[in-house]
């Protein structure tokens, strides 16, 4: 409890402005709405770290922490990227990482007072060829509250391997993952190779694409226009396991 309140001291230093925030922690909260916007999903404490010159990630999570108790967003423990915006700059703007309803072809869920949960099937090892949602490769199907991710998601997906660990995404963890063919640069998707699905950031490479590792030790992978290359999906959110799965 001390060092909560230590953080929120730190984050709360300058003078306050207007909407009760100070300028730095309106500038945090206004980089959260962006990158869930151009991203899809919230960023971790260390990519906020990075982007704000902190020195480590516990400064990020004071300025968190702040918005937490003036009510701008909520943090849920157990993921990198827990965060939920409650209420964003513009007035009557809706909020940057609303999950939306879809009619047809979303995961079931039911709603709950302010909360909708989801049946999200999990996958694990998915086999050369065959569709990710095949029932074969269906671990389990897991409870989920819509409000932990960014956007729907239709499935989790169980990580293998560390080719992204520097953007916070470990082997084991549970992505969420909107089914969708398509794609922005600088998303982190699930892409199938041939018969290879695989995890990683899609960038422009020329005609083609670049599907980048978070990890110097991982070689990117250059697609060329006539490469048997498809989006299967999105990440919009990631969770952590504590034992539960």
């Amino acid at each position: 409890m001390r060092h909560r309140k230590a953080l929120l001291d730190t984050a709360s230093a300058d003078a306050p402005a207007d909407d009760g925030l100070t300028p730095r922690q309106r500038e945090v909260r206004d980089f959260i709405e962006r990158h869930v916007r151009e991203q899809g999903v919230p960023p971790t404490r260390a990519e906020i770290a990075r982007a704000f010159g902190f020195r480590s990630p516990n400064a990020a999570q004071a300025h968190l922490l702040a918005l937490e108790r003036k009510g701008v967003l909520q943090l849920f423990d157990g993921s990198a990227r827990g965060i939920r915006l409650l209420r964003v700059a513009g007035p009557g703007a809706p909020a940057a990482d609303a999950v939306p309803v879809a009619d047809g072809g979303a995961a079931p869920g039911v709603a709950t007072g302010e909360w909708r949960l989801l049946s999200l099937p999990l996958i694990g090892r998915v086999a050369a060829g065959s569709p990710i949602l095949a029932q074969e490769h269906v671990e389990a199907v897991y409870p989920a509250d819509a409000r932990w991710f960014a956007r729907r998601p239709d499935y989790l997906l169980r990580v293998r391997g560390w080719s992204m660990r520097d953007a916070g995404i470990h082997d084991g963890d549970l992505l969420a993952v909107q089914a969708t063919r398509e794609a922005r640069p600088g998303q982190t998707v699930v892409a199938r190779l041939g018969d290879e699905v695989t995890v990683k950031r899609l960038q422009r490479e020329g005609r083609g694409w670049r599907l980048q590792a978070a990890n110097p030790e991982v070689a990117d992978i250059v697609v060329r226009p006539g490469d048997a290359f498809a989006i299967e999906g999105v990440v919009v959110g990631l969770l952590r396991p504590h034992g539960w799965v």
